[in-house]
């Protein structure tokens, strides 16, 4: 992809690439039947978005990427999130 375009998501996010692809990478690599590694990922997520996860908001994302198994709902995540 054109660097102008990562530039420009770098600027409006304040998130580096190589974080981004970091993350995708991890996710795409992800076992989200394994406890420990969903909450690594969902750490990673709140420390990128600059957002304080508390314990019991961290519980209830992992137990629904959990119960959910292969099938991921960001929808729900995010909504979880606000």
């Amino acid at each position: 992809m054109h660097r102008g375009f990562f530039n420009s998501i770098e600027q409006k996010t304040g998130v580096s690439m190589e974080e981004i692809f970091a993350l995708a990478n991890a996710i795409q690599h992800a076992d989200f039947t394994n406890e420990k590694q969903v909450r690594k990922i969902v750490r990673r997520v709140g420390k990128i978005s600059k957002r304080q996860i508390t314990q019991e908001l961290e519980d209830k994302i992992v137990q629904s990427i959990i119960q959910d198994g292969d099938s991921l709902d960001f929808d729900k995540i995010t909504k979880m999130m606000k």
